[in-house]
């Protein structure tokens, strides 16, 4: 098959600074936006900071790096093929993982229409946030900010939060780059263990509340 990209998406070029340890996008006006992911992560950060010590920190990091990897092999695999790749001769040269994660979630995205924009940046000034999103593209008849995820073990919705909550800032900077309102967050998972494919659909109004106050949170803490 083949997937339709639209013309008149193209990615904004961002440029990164790191600044106390944190990453931060600098935007065409010259203003440094934290990332999505920082922001977000404060979610998450107590439950990590425990498991951290409570597996040692030896062994998180070899934990952490395997699936950061991991999803990395698994999203260029994902970007290809939406780009219209021939994605055969990479498939026969990968791992049994790397072969089994991406056909898991294969026939999902195979569903996917017109593509808006995919591994692309994107910025607001009004919740003075920055990333990259995996794609934006029509799923199931609305436009979608489509997010690619790769988990050791199936995921329940509750521990997805994270995942809404950075997927409703995509879509918030799509809207307020494009005019172009979405309607729909989507998670697709492809999990190791199971090798069964998970997916989550939610609405970002659900989640923008939450957003926001993560936004707070992190200006209080960190004063950008």
């Amino acid at each position: 098959m083949k997937f339709n990209h639209l013309k008149g998406y193209e990615s904004v070029t961002l440029p990164t600074e790191t600044i106390d340890g944190k990453r931060y996008y600098t935007t065409p006006e010259g203003n440094n936006y934290p990332s999505v992911t920082s922001v977000t992560g404060l979610m998450n950060r107590k439950g990590i900071e425990a498991w951290r010590k409570w597996v040692g920190e030896e062994q998180a990091n070899k934990i952490s790096s395997q699936a950061a990897n991991r999803g990395t092999r698994y999203h260029y695999m994902m970007e290809d093929f939406i780009n219209n790749i021939d994605i055969d001769e990479k498939l026969s040269k990968a791992t049994p993982l790397d072969q089994m994660m991406f056909n898991q979630t294969r026939e999902i995205t195979e569903k996917l229409g017109d593509i808006y924009m995919l591994e692309g940046s994107l910025y607001s000034d009004e919740l003075m946030m920055a990333g990259r999103v995996d794609c934006i593209a029509d799923f199931a008849g609305k436009v979608s900010v489509i997010d690619f995820k790769t988990s050791t073990k199936r995921k329940t919705q509750s521990r997805c939060k994270s995942y809404f909550v950075q997927e409703t800032a995509y879509a918030k900077m799509f809207e307020e780059r494009y005019q172009i309102p979405i309607e729909r967050i989507v998670t697709i998972v492809a999990v190791e263990e199971t090798g069964q494919s998970q997916l989550f659909v939610e609405e970002p109004s659900k989640w923008y509340d939450h957003l926001l106050d993560l936004r707070t949170q992190y200006k209080t803490e960190f004063g950008l």
